[in-house]
């Protein structure tokens, strides 16, 4: 089967509040409509006014009073009626915030997760623990959010940062740029580590790990990069690649961390066996509780 991101013309509707609203009316109005979907609906509300007024949160709260003018009014209530439509919140604002940074996105990268901030503090402490090891490797790089985090952590840190979609790099360049760590990341259009005759210490990925069937089923699909999501029949196609690939590139003593699905961990722990025998392989757990790292050591 093969999917495409399809362009949408919504109609947009006024919400049914007046023209003339305060912050403090239209915040709550906003916050009731978004409700219905969204657990993070307030949150949400106040981030858009952020975004159509250029104020701060602080701000928000100092003038509840403020009259939006027409424009602005009209501006935040599109914003609502496309994420009641399931828009993402971080395309519509064109940022996201990830482990206390602020990302460009758009519709040509997967926007980061608060699940990979846990790759990012265990590869924090593994740099910390290896002083001597700074060569990275950041396969599937997307907006650049873990090549850039971990760059911006460790100034002697030398990454490279490699995706096949030349769109998702431009992305991740402006961020590398806008963050101001470009001079120590490496930016390849590449698939995976084909033809990359380097060797690394580090290798972090977050790839695509949905199986296709399930892909197509989930609201994700429907707004974010198909590229950066599916991973064939059962998941594990490009993982697979990539651990065929990697022992070659990952030096004596480095690590591999991988960001895997739910449910995912007893195939994958195998695939390692059978690709790269002999290596201590595990899997971390996130927040919930849920299988969401694989972690390989030479």
């Amino acid at each position: 089967m093969s999917y495409h991101n399809e362009t949408r013309q919504i109609d947009y509707q006024p919400m049914g509040m007046m023209k003339k609203t305060s912050i403090k009316e239209w915040l709550n109005e906003s916050t009731r409509l978004l409700a219905e979907q969204s657990e993070l609906a307030s949150l949400e509300a106040r981030v858009i006014l952020c975004h159509v007024l250029d104020k701060p949160r602080e701000w928000l709260v100092t003038h509840p009073d403020f009259e939006l003018d027409d424009h602005q009014t009209e501006k935040a209530n599109q914003m609502i009626v496309r994420i009641q439509t399931g828009e993402p919140l971080p395309y519509l604002i064109g940022k996201q915030a990830f482990y206390g940074l602020d990302f460009k996105v758009t519709p040509d990268v997967l926007i980061p997760r608060p699940e990979t901030e846990l790759l990012i503090e265990e590869c924090i402490t593994w740099l910390e623990e290896h002083p001597d090891r700074r060569k990275m490797a950041d396969i599937g790089t997307g907006s650049g959010a873990i090549a850039i985090t971990l760059a911006d952590r460790f100034e002697d840190l030398q990454v490279t940062a490699i995706d096949i979609s030349g769109k998702a790099l431009d992305v991740a360049r402006q961020n590398a740029q806008l963050l101001n760590v470009d001079s120590h990341i490496v930016f390849i259009k590449n698939d995976l580590l084909d033809n990359i005759f380097d060797s690394f210490d580090l290798i972090a990925a977050n790839l695509p790990y949905i199986p296709s069937e399930k892909l197509i089923t989930l609201q994700v699909a429907r707004y974010e990069p198909l590229l950066a999501l599916d991973g064939g029949q059962d998941g594990l196609v490009i993982i697979k690649r990539l651990l065929h690939q990697a022992r070659e590139h990952l030096k004596p003593g480095g690590m591999i961390l991988l960001e895997i699905e739910e449910g995912q961990s007893e195939s994958v722990q195998k695939l390692v066996d059978a690709l790269m025998p002999g290596v201590a392989n595990s899997i971390l757990i996130d927040l919930a509780n849920h299988p969401r790292f694989l972690k390989i050591m030479v």
